[in-house]
């Protein structure tokens, strides 16, 4: 065995790192020294002083004249021990004694100095008299700093602007931005793991293959099966596509290169296509490897769309290296490329082919089930209340994604801590939820007794037409206090389809226009607040005549172009047909809005009851609307479902009680 040394440096000098640039420092600090240490000490001084006290005194030795701009006085030494002369009479460091020069002044020109000197000695002995000399010297040091200086601070300025255009990676970096900016993900440090992910069952199954696949190629490549060359994933902002090749790097045992498709953009020509050839190269060297690009999209987009950059598109050469490094003349054995994007419509068809992205993997948002898993995840550094419901928390999170379950589990907290709460509990993540979807409560927004109650009375009437509409979304929650941009909200629960009739987009649209339609039920006349329900059914009654052929005059005919090369400058269709859709649309809103104010009539003095209650809590839920209105007569798929849950979920409580109580050993009374 081997004993190692321990290191007797100090803890400050154990990170210490040596820089070459230090040592150009020290170098420019030495030269500049050498102009001051052990210089004589020169004094400046002017014509009256000198000629008085030192001329006149006859205490001057020599007077010099320098490249005919300054004179220079030397003081006789027998005169330097004088007390007027200490402060010259030794050089700048040590005892050293300093011969001179002593003084200096400039003077205006040779010929007025003489003519001042012969003038000041008139009076004195011709052998006494100071004749000045002249003499011509260069600074050698001071000319080449002069000229060296400038050229060294371009020369740094440079660098710098240099190494901050090609991504900060140190001088070096100015010759190496053609290399690819990609990570090599080192697995020591990515703890994320497929247990990690909630959800997404499907997703991962794909991935995993693609994982497994490189760990055992043998077990596929023997019955006659490729390596596949890519898999893409497409999805929704949130819904886990980056986290999904986090897992990925956690899994394999392979090299994982990491990088975004805006790493390959740059403002040189051929940068980009320069590091996708880089970066193929360094992952067929590490084979097998994968190497993930998240949003792809900034350099996978369809090519030709653009006229206006010209024929020299540096994101199209990029595009055109990465598609013959994935599927081109060369080898790419071992090498699968994942990506990730969120609008994969933009694409160029090239790219999404069989062959190069052989998988497209599509990351839904999560359903009940999932989100009942997803919020397990993040709610386990959460310090809970000891009763919390999480399948209630996943029935008031419909539509949500993956994102913005975390930042509910985050919400909950912050706001729990805020009032100084020792767990958080159900209220806390009621308030996040509505935090995220409706935005801050603004309690302070002046708003008169008039305008609250029409706020009231709309948004009990949206509830009311909902509730009694087979089709409509349950409602959860409604609302007065004000919210962002909103006056009032309600919140329902959307039953997770997959096909939509057409009873059921008319149910919603006439559950939209009972905001409307109770205004002018209670009030008789209507207001503006109904700006942003206006803006979706008519969305909605477009779709459905134009889009969807639900329309029996219209008939079967659909507008609606999935290519997106359509130009909005022009329609598809006749003016006839054109006005034939606008009567269309109006004679569905209009059905549907009197369909609203009849179920408001038949019901009104519940509805009126309901406005009261909530302008006098300013907030309801679904239990107060049964106490009103009864029990609602349908049950959507998702209410069947969360009701299986939670009867499955007592009965497993009950076996686990009935289980310990088994394990218990009794007491002996003996």
């Amino acid at each position: 065995m081997t004993n190692k040394r321990k290191s007797t440096l100090p803890k400050g000098f154990k990170d210490f790192k040596f820089k070459i640039y230090w040592v150009y420092a020290l170098i420019f600090l030495f030269f500049i020294g050498l102009q001051f240490i052990g210089t004589d000490v020169t004094k400046p001084t002017d014509w009256q002083k000198f000629n008085q006290k030192m001329l006149q005194n006859q205490k001057v030795e020599k007077v010099v004249i320098v490249n005919k701009e300054k004179a220079y006085i030397y003081i006789k030494k027998e005169f330097l021990a004088e007390e007027e002369f200490k402060e010259v009479s030794k050089k700048t460091f040590g005892d050293t004694p300093n011969y001179g020069p002593h003084y200096y002044f400039e003077i205006s020109s040779v010929d007025h100095f003489l003519k001042q000197m012969e003038d000041a000695q008139v009076e004195t002995e011709e052998f006494e008299k100071i004749y000045p000399t002249s003499k011509t010297e260069k600074d050698v040091f001071g000319d080449i700093l002069g000229w060296i200086l400038p050229l060294a601070f371009f020369i740094f300025i440079w660098l710098f602007i240099m190494k901050r255009m090609s991504g900060g990676g140190g001088a070096g970096q100015i010759f190496n931005i053609g290399k690819t900016q990609g990570k090599l993900v080192d697995k020591k440090n990515i703890k994320i793991t497929f247990k990690d992910v909630a959800g997404l069952e499907e997703a991962k199954e794909e991935i995993a293959e693609i994982v497994d696949f490189l760990k055992l190629p043998e077990k596929y490549t023997k019955l006659g099966g490729k390596i596949p060359r890519g898999a893409l994933l497409i999805g929704l902002p949130g819904t886990g596509k980056t986290l999904l090749a986090k897992a990925v790097a956690g899994e394999a045992k392979v090299p994982f290169f990491s990088l975004t498709g805006s790493d390959f953009v740059e403002m040189f020509v051929g940068v980009g296509a320069s590091r996708v050839r880089d970066l193929f190269k360094q992952a067929k060297e590490k084979a097998p490897a994968i190497i993930f690009i998240d949003e792809i999209d900034a350099i996978g987009r369809a090519r030709g769309k653009n006229a206006m950059t010209g024929s020299n598109d540096e994101r199209e050469n990029t595009l055109n290296q990465l598609l013959t490094e994935m599927d081109g003349f060369g080898t790419n054995s071992g090498v699968i490329v994942m990506a990730a994007t969120n609008r994969a419509d933009v694409l160029d068809k090239a790219l999404t082919r069989a062959g190069r992205f052989d998988r497209q993997i599509f990351v839904d948002l999560p359903d009940l089930v999932e989100r009942k898993e997803i919020f397990e995840v993040h709610l386990k550094p959460i310090k809970l209340a000891k009763k919390m419901d999480v399948n209630f928390l996943a029935r008031q999170t419909p539509g949500f994604s993956g994102a913005d379950i975390a930042n509910v589990c985050n919400e909950a907290a912050l706001i729990a801590a805020r009032k100084e709460r020792k767990e958080v509990g159900k209220q806390d993540f009621l308030d996040a939820v509505d935090r995220i979807i409706g935005g801050l409560e603004k309690k302070s927004k002046i708003i008169s007794p008039n305008e609250k109650k029409t706020i009231a009375f709309h948004e009990a009437g949206h509830a009311t037409v909902s509730w009694m509409l087979q089709y409509a979304s349950p409602l959860i929650k409604v609302t007065i206090v004000p919210r962002g941009k909103s006056l009032g909200a309600a919140w329902y629960l959307p039953e997770e389809r997959q096909l939509t009739t057409t009873e059921q987009m008319l149910d919603e649209i006439c559950a939209a226009m009972g905001g409307r339609a109770a205004e002018e039920v209670f009030f008789g006349k209507i207001s503006t607040g109904a700006l942003s329900d206006l803006e979706k059914v008519t969305k909605m009654a477009y779709a459905m005549v134009s889009v969807y052929g639900l329309s029996a005059k219209v008939g079967n005919i659909s507008y609606y172009d999935s290519s997106g090369q359509q130009s909005g400058f022009t329609k598809p269709y006749s003016e006839e047909r054109a006005q034939l859709i606008d009567k269309e649309v109006s004679q569905i809103l209009e059905q549907q809005y009197q369909r609203a104010k009849d179920i408001l009539l038949t019901h009104k003095e519940k509805v009126n009851k309901l406005g009261s209650e909530l302008l006098e809590n300013e907030v309801i839920f679904k239990d107060d609307l049964t106490k009103i209105f009864g029990e609602r007569q349908w049950k959507s798929y998702e209410e069947e479902q969360l009701l299986k849950l939670d009867e499955e979920e007592k009965i497993s409580t009950k076996k686990t009680k009935v289980a310990v109580k088994k394990t218990t050993p009794k007491k002996n009374n003996d």
